[in-house]
């Protein structure tokens, strides 16, 4: 079965059941707050990473424009190939107009979907999508609690590198599939890896990626008081 969603890309990932604060301002994205809340709840949008282009879109840019473009600012002419086709419907738990006209919004993270169609000849960006099922997958508890541990190791090393101090470290599920989520969600890794690990077809198969790029990680940071001016979050910074 599938859906039309309006799309609110962005720089980062959002993973079912994790939370989404955003700070609404374009027009485009007040517009798309605006015509979901004028219609009944749930109200649900997609949030899609960016694989090229910004979050914003260029100062200057004409309020009469084409729709479209307006659509596409910061994206460039082709949405498939400036966003990726893998997302997450986000649901709004709580919106607040401000006297800017722009919203402070909370979204929560519910189902992962296949973007089918883009469509930006409106005000912004919707797409025809398809939910995608979630499974748990072979031995995912063992490899739940082989995570674990090692995200525990992780959180140290990297509390160590930015010279901080890991305090009262939060209990993390037992349940695999949503362990597998916060920990995707938490780890300091690279848009190509946060999505690859959205996309993965079990817990099982997320949690086995992790513990290979949480291997990988952790390594690194053991090295790190001996390496000159590291950038710890090897990430591109985003404007929104």
């Amino acid at each position: 079965m599938t859906e039309r969603l309006p799309l609110f890309p962005l720089g980062t990932v959002l993973y079912p059941g994790l939370v989404l604060p955003l700070n609404v301002f374009e027009e485009r994205y007040r517009r798309l707050l605006a015509d979901l809340l004028a219609g009944p709840e749930p109200h649900r949008f997609g949030v899609v990473g960016i694989r090229a282009g910004r979050e914003t879109a260029p100062t200057g840019l004409d309020p009469g424009a084409d729709p479209g473009a307006q659509a596409l600012g910061g994206f460039g002419p082709d949405p498939a190939r400036a966003l990726y086709d893998l997302g997450c419907v986000a649901e709004i738990a709580s919106a607040e107009t401000r006297e800017d006209g722009g919203y402070d919004l909370i979204a929560t993270g519910t189902t992962r979907f296949k973007v089918l169609d883009f469509d930006a000849s409106g005000p912004y960006i919707t797409a025809e999508v398809e939910r995608l099922p979630e499974v748990v997958g072979p031995e995912a508890s063992v490899l739940g609690q082989a995570v674990e541990r090692l995200f525990r190791t992780y959180q140290k090393r990297l509390a160590g590198a930015r010279e901080s101090t890991v305090t009262g470290l939060q209990e993390l599920p037992d349940d695999p599939m949503v362990l597998s989520y916060l920990v995707a969600a938490a780890s300091v890794l690279d848009t190509s890896d946060k999505q690859r690990l959205l996309g993965a077809g079990s817990a099982s198969e997320r949690l086995t990626a992790e513990l290979a790029l949480l291997r990988q990680e952790t390594a690194v940071l053991a090295k790190l008081p001996s390496l000159p001016a590291v950038e710890l979050t090897r990430q591109a910074f985003n404007p929104n």
